[in-house]
């Protein structure tokens, strides 16, 4: 920025767009260029002219079928070496393109409602928000993963430069801390919407509502800072290169520059809405209004606007109408004010406005302090009728709409709120609007004639808008449909107490130790030939076989002497189940029995603090293709993935939290396993991640396996949500674990997952994982943690 006290200035005005701006991003090409998006449907790419101070339009990019509302641009890549533009719209879509072609390279399907916020991180990645409540992480055209929690529209989204974390703003008045998919943390204090959100670095960011304030924050959830002095909405802020001086605009007609914590300057726009802001490299500020203009302040003095231009921009703006109803400027009585002697005074501070009266007219002015004078900002008229066209600011749940209206159905009854968008069906909004009231269809005439009537049959374009309920109230995330799995071949049993060396088919653990092979980090040269990955992709499932039957059964027998009656089982029940120990434990050739599973059945619905044992005895006994089958099968899997989830709960007792993800493991050993674990896989994951909180290092290796198992089955179908939900999982995990085989065991995992997938290893490398394992690349003992970690690393 330059120096202290200097001021900022018009540098040009743009007229191109046909209706209001709604958001603006610098460009990276060419160089000093942005991109601008309108109600009008289009992004049009700015690039300064070389001769004057103007820009010039170097081209209209069209792709949406309503409002465009929010840009921005993804950095160059191989493949795209100009980085990309992202728009998104009220058609609920995100068009991509480059920067050459007004049409888009490829559109985003996924939100069920407007997109009103996008940001861009490395690697690719592109972060949305929307009024259906969400955010998704794209990488490139897939959604990853699904960011749920808020109740209301999000707003505002950005990555954070470190990696992996992400934030949301939203009409809910919280703004949330997103890592690896997970929310981290929710920071309060504002009393209204947030609509806008900047960041300062990789510690601190700011945010500004609807209440008119700005606020700074700490990663950490602290509030350092609270910035008033606008006085109606705050809808954009942008932050200045290098600094951490920022701007704002909002819904009170003007841009305000922010120095030092301080507002040092405020511009007054001939417009009511001042929708979006933003900062170019070379400190310029591009703002678009209501008025489709696009303006650039400057505090360059070779950069600014001839005289003409400044005072056709001071007429404009002394011509424009101030509706007193926005509050904007305080409360007026006409009576009251002084008349044109009172602009003699100097003003106190830069920005502070004064109302006169003269002739009967009341006019506002705004003190400049650069110039040392009184420069006119409007007239102020009466109400301006009774409609509420205000371009679009309405804001009824959370969301804008041209009008909200209010209908009285009869006197005495309650009345209920109508939204709608010029762009609506009339006829379909007040069709959807009895539904939703539940009010007699019979009104369906006389809804639609009152809308036309009011909007004086302003309608710009029938587009289908889907009215359903945004509020899901879901507090965890929630990446897409499970997709079914394929058929995979049974799995070797591994030997040891859940040990394993993956590659060894056989009951023997082959050593994997030996001489350090690697010279350095990457590719290397043995003297015989190069190493061999043994590791990944694993294509077989983990299990848990170690078992000593005789113990088991002694405990069944013995916490079952203290059962209370109605769960005690008959000394017949007990041979029933040593019975069927034999048969899943390879002890016997017979084939587990209808009755042994239904006395199984009833033993793991023991109470919680002695069913253990049967639970061990499951465990076992699902490896059995029969078994497996039986309580995997369509008509058991939705009472036996209720009971085992159950038993993962983090304040449940730790053995039961063990031998339920044990027991899980075992499932993918036959193919009904493998089709219940995938098709349950949201939930499964959702709830296991949570027995991470406890130090048990056995329950943490299983967690681990659990997680490998997924990465196995998720190798072989094309199914990028789940493997997205298995990263972050791994990611989180990663966090809190300390036991070298369960992070063996979650490097498998990863490598199983990013092997032959360029898109995984975009995502892997997008939520950070590579810096969170590169200290497993040292670790000594055992030598297959280093080892599989090295590998890992060369293909991140």
């Amino acid at each position: 920025m330059a120096g202290e006290g200097s001021t900022f200035r018009l540098r040009c005005s743009l007229l191109g767009h046909g209706q209001d701006v709604r958001g603006l991003t610098r460009g990276l090409f060419p160089e000093d260029s942005f991109v601008s998006v309108s109600r009008d449907r289009t992004a049009r790419l700015w690039a300064p002219d070389g001769l004057n101070r103007g820009f010039t339009e170097m081209h209209c990019m069209s792709g949406h079928s309503n409002f465009v509302s929010c840009v921005c641009i993804i950095p160059p890549s191989d493949l795209y070496p100009r980085g990309l533009i992202a728009t998104g719209g009220n058609d609920h879509n995100i068009c991509i393109f480059t920067v050459d072609n007004s049409a888009p390279l490829y559109v985003l399907k996924g939100h069920k409602n407007t997109v009103c916020s996008l940001s861009s991180g490395k690697f690719g990645t592109l972060l949305s928000g929307s009024w259906d409540t969400t955010a998704k992480v794209w990488l490139n055209d897939r959604c990853m993963m699904t960011l749920q929690g808020h109740t209301a529209a999000i707003w505002a989204v950005k990555i954070l430069p470190e990696q992996g974390l992400m934030l949301t703003g939203s009409a809910d008045k919280t703004i949330k801390l997103w890592k690896a998919g997970r929310c981290e943390r929710t920071f309060t204090g504002h009393e209204d919407c947030v609509r806008g959100l900047a960041i300062l670095s990789e510690m601190e960011f700011l945010s500004c509502a609807n209440d008119a304030s700005v606020r700074r924050w700490l990663i950490s959830g602290e509030c350092l800072q609270v910035y008033y002095g606008h006085t109606n909405y705050i809808y954009s802020i942008s932050v200045f290169p290098r600094c951490k001086d920022f701007v704002t605009t909002g819904e009170d007609r003007s841009l305000r520059i922010w120095k030092q914590g301080e507002c040092a300057q405020t511009i007054r726009l001939p417009a009511q809405s001042v929708w979006c802001c933003c900062v170019l490299d070379n400190g310029d500020i591009v703002v678009g209004a209501s008025d489709g203009i696009i303006r650039v302040f400057t505090e360059s003095l070779e950069r600014t606007a001839s005289a003409e231009e400044i005072q056709a921009f001071e007429n404009e703006l002394a011509q424009a109408s101030i509706d007193p109803k926005t509050g904007d400027l305080g409360d007026i009585n006409a009576d009251d004010l002084p008349g044109r002697e009172h602009l003699k005074d100097p003003g106190t501070r830069d920005g502070q406005t004064r109302l006169i009266k003269d002739n009967g007219k009341v006019e506002a002015y705004q003190w400049s302090v650069s110039e040392g004078r009184w420069i006119k900002i409007g007239d102020v008229v009466g109400s301006s009728g009774a409609t509420q066209q205000t371009s679009g600011k309405v804001l009824f749940e959370g969301k804008e709409y041209d009008y909200v209206f209010t209908i009285d159905v009869n006197e005495n009854g309650p009345s209920y709120k109508l939204p709608y968008n010029i762009t609506d069906d009339p006829w379909l909004t007040a069709y959807n609007f009895l539904q939703k009231n539940d009010l007699n269809p019979m009104f369906l005439d006389q809804v639609a004639k009152f809308i036309m009537d009011n909007t004086k049959g302003q309608t710009l374009f029938s587009t289908s808008n889907q009215f359903s309920d945004p509020f899901t109230g879901a507090g965890r995330y929630v990446p897409g449909s499970s997709s079914g799995s394929s058929a995979i071949p049974g799995a070797d049993p591994f030997t040891g107490a859940g040990r394993y060396v993956p590659g060894s088919a056989s009951n023997t653990v082959p050593s994997v130790g030996g001489v350090d092979p690697f010279t350095g980090m990457d590719a290397y040269q043995s003297a015989a030939a190069k190493a061999e990955n043994i590791y990944f992709p694993k294509k077989d499932a983990v299990t848990f076989d170690q078992a000593n039957p005789t113990q088991i059964l002694g405990k069944l027998k013995e916490l079952n002497g203290s059962a209370a009656e109605e769960h005690k089982l008959t000394e017949d029940d007990l041979i029933i189940l040593e019975k069927l120990l034999s048969a899943t434990c390879n002890t016997s050739t017979e084939t587990p029995t209808a009755q042994q599973l239904q006395t199984l059945w009833r033993a793991i619905n023991w109470p919680e603090d002695i069913v253990f044992p049967a639970l061990d005895i499951l465990r076992l006994s699902v490896r059995h293709p029969t078994v497996n089958e039986n309580f995997c099968s369509e008509k058991e899997h939705v009472q036996f993935i209720i009971l085992l989830l159950k038993f993962l709960n983090p304040k449940g007792k730790q053995a039961n939290q063990l031998l339920a993800l044990r027991a899980l493991c075992n499932c993918f050993v036959s193919h009904a396993g493998q089709k219940l674990m995938m098709e349950q896989r949201d939930e499964i994951m959702t709830q296991a991640i949570e027995t991470k909180s406890g130090n048990n290092k056995n329950i943490h290796i299983a967690l681990a396996t659990l997680t490998l198992n997924y990465a196995v089955c998720l190798h072989k179908v094309n199914n990028v949500e789940g493997k997205a939900q298995c990263l972050s999982v791994i990611s989180t995990v990663m966090e809190v674990v300390q036991d070298l085989e369960a992070i063996f065991r979650l490097l498998v995992a990863l490598g199983t997952l990013i092997s032959d997938d360029t898109n995984a290893v975009q995502l892997a490398k997008s939520l950070g994982v590579d810096s969170q394992i590169k200290k497993y690349a040292s670790v000594s003992e055992p030598a297959k943690v280093k080892e599989c970690c090295r590998f890992v690393l060369n293909l991140l």
